[in-house]
């Protein structure tokens, strides 16, 4: 095993933040990993780096996890199974979805991260969530080093929460995921606002998987930075749900204040509406700050250090609970 030491983490988190790895070595395959937690339990696993902001050095072994592959389980004429390693890029497992004509994760297109993280917190963006495809998940369970296969409904799949981000935090490494997606008849999800502007402006009325997947892309580079360019972990917060009589209090002095029906009771409430409302879109303290075309994002600008971001979202977060008495969560994972 080629464990190294002293390594910079700053390339392997999207918020670009420079930390170190006291220890460090990669994995690529599910027997390594196995073979490295028989002598090291005390490890901290990077993947994509996508959901993460680092605030300090990592003193445990730091697994960056680089398990690649794709395979078909099985296909019929209008569904195919995949199973798909966690270090393969998610965005990449996606146009190669699509160029292959199989539906259901078109609406996720550039969404940051590996795909082993992706059932962790539900990824879902513009309708659609990555659990109403997972038929199953694969996990290695760092204590006994057994291979352990959860279904869909043992996932206990919430609004970006999972048992692997709650329950059993720390418990597994996700090593594969395996998809249900069809292969005719597909049911496209056009109706969010963003996209059907989009494919109205491009003069298309019957989209396919790519007209789908192309305007998620346009949409995306429209308003989020690229985290090559400028560091980020894509909606630092998640859209508060509240109660529809708090909604109606809010509407007196916002009118237009955007919301989504979450139940008979219940509203979401865009967190970057809220950010923004509050002053704070597009504000740069010295190397970070919100970026200037969407709010939820809290960006690095290049040298900034984890422990000024996170500042920078408690003050957010104290800001938004003093102005609308809302409380927003951080759904990125601090460390």
């Amino acid at each position: 095993m080629n464990i190294q030491e002293n390594i910079s983490l700053k390339k392997y988190n999207t918020f670009g933040i420079a930390v170190n790895a006291k220890r460090f070595i990669s994995v690529a395959s599910v027997y390594e990993l196995q073979q490295l937690l028989k002598v090291e339990k005390n490890i901290f696993l990077i993947s994509g780096g996508s959901n993460m902001l680092l605030t300090k050095d990592i003193e445990a072994l730091v697994v960056h996890l680089d398990i690649k592959g794709i395979s078909i389980d099985r296909e019929d004429d209008n569904t195919i199974y995949l199973t798909v390693n966690a270090g393969e890029n998610w965005h990449e497992l996606v146009i190669w979805c699509v160029s292959n004509n199989y539906g259901g994760i078109e609406n996720l297109s550039l969404i940051p991260g590996n795909v082993g993280t992706c059932p962790i917190q539900n990824i879902g963006a513009y309708g659609v969530e990555v659990k109403d495809t997972i038929t199953k998940v694969e996990a290695l369970e760092i204590e006994t080093g057994k291979l352990i296969q959860f279904s869909n409904e043992s996932c206990n799949f919430e609004y970006r929460n999972s048992l692997f981000k709650n329950k059993e935090k720390g418990k597994y490494i996700i090593t594969a995921v395996s998809f249900q997606l069809t292969k005719r008849n597909h049911n496209l999800n056009s109706s969010y606002g963003a996209i059907e502007s989009e494919l109205i402006a491009k003069k298309i009325t019957k989209p396919s998987l790519k007209d789908i997947s192309d305007a998620v892309i346009a949409v995306r580079r429209s308003k989020l930075p690229d985290p090559k360019e400028i560091g980020n972990s894509g909606s630092f917060f998640k859209n508060p749900v509240i109660p529809k009589s708090k909604f109606l209090e809010l509407q007196k002095e916002y009118p237009k204040a955007p919301s989504y029906n979450v139940s008979k009771t219940e509203v979401k409430v865009p967190a970057g509406w809220l950010i923004e409302q509050a002053g704070f879109k597009g504000k740069r303290f010295g190397d970070y700050g919100v970026y200037e075309k969407q709010a939820l994002v809290l960006v690095n600008y290049g040298n900034a250090t984890g422990k000024e971001i996170y500042k920078l979202a408690q003050k957010i977060q104290e800001t938004i609970m003093q102005k609308f008495g809302i409380s927003l969560e951080i759904e990125v994972n601090i460390i």
